[in-house]
């Protein structure tokens, strides 16, 4: 059982998670810029809910399969729509049901501070990914928290993001120790809502892992005061930086 199988995150994530087709088509978007040929099979790793599953899927043209070790994720995944290119199966990222040189494009979003071997988990992308394929990870990293919009409002989680985030340094050594070599490195801005209230209504859900650990009241705390943040602040949309890093076989 995973840690998201013994809680209600799963149920909500995507009330909390799911910022719009328009984030879908920048990072899309951003994955094709880096791509030498359009890929026919994409491992989505990590998949969690599947919501990037279906849109890689329209996007390129490819059939997807997504892989998650949440029972609870997967079912949320199976239950939306999605097209008949895209499949999930349950399976960790320490060791994939697939066969070796069997997938052109690896993608992770948000899911490498749950894999419980990150050396481990790398090689088994080596070994799945064709010789010219990619490797895409959408991550958080420690070098970013200060700027993460929920940062200064919930102090309890502070030291949460610094033991679960990993540093740019640490993912570039874990891939290139496995035989991948960085090909590039950005820092991709996000918009998650809207406005600050709207924001404070998406993390009600609690479907952030991080928020997910703190006591009710520090939780209870940082949704009141965005809420008074919201009432002094000018009208602006919350965005996010989020890392993306590109690699491809050493």
């Amino acid at each position: 059982m995973t840690e998201y199988d013994r809680t209600d995150i799963p149920s909500a994530y995507d009330r909390g998670r799911d910022h719009g087709p328009h984030l879908l088509e920048i990072w899309t978007h951003a994955l094709e810029a880096q791509l030498v040929r359009p890929p026919a099979q994409i491992l989505d790793l990590g998949c969690g809910t599947g919501r990037f599953s279906d849109a890689l899927s329209v996007h390129f043209g490819a059939d997807v399969v997504g892989l998650d070790p949440s029972i609870k994720m997967l079912s949320q995944a199976l239950a939306k729509p999605h097209g008949e290119r895209v499949r999930y199966a349950r399976a960790c990222a320490e060791a994939m049901p697939l066969r070796s040189g069997s997938i052109d494009m690896i993608y992770m979003s948000m899911s490498l501070h749950h894999f419980t071997n990150h050396d481990q988990a790398a090689e088994e992308c080596r070994r799945v990914l064709r010789a010219d394929g990619r490797v895409f990870i959408r991550n958080g990293t420690r070098e970013q928290i200060l700027a993460y919009p929920y940062y200064p409002f919930f102090p309890a989680s502070h030291p949460i993001l610094e033991e679960v985030l990993p540093s740019s340094a640490r993912i570039r050594q874990t891939y290139e120790a496995a035989g991948f070599e960085l090909v590039a490195q950005d820092l991709i801005p996000q918009e998650i809502a809207p406005d600050w209230t709207t924001y404070a209504d998406k993390l009600t859900t609690r479907s952030d892992s991080v928020l997910a650990r703190l006591s009710d009241a520090d939780f209870d705390n940082g949704i009141a005061a965005i809420r008074r943040h919201a009432q002094r602040a000018d009208p602006e949309a919350v965005v996010e930086p989020i890392d993306l890093f590109v690699f491809r076989c050493a």
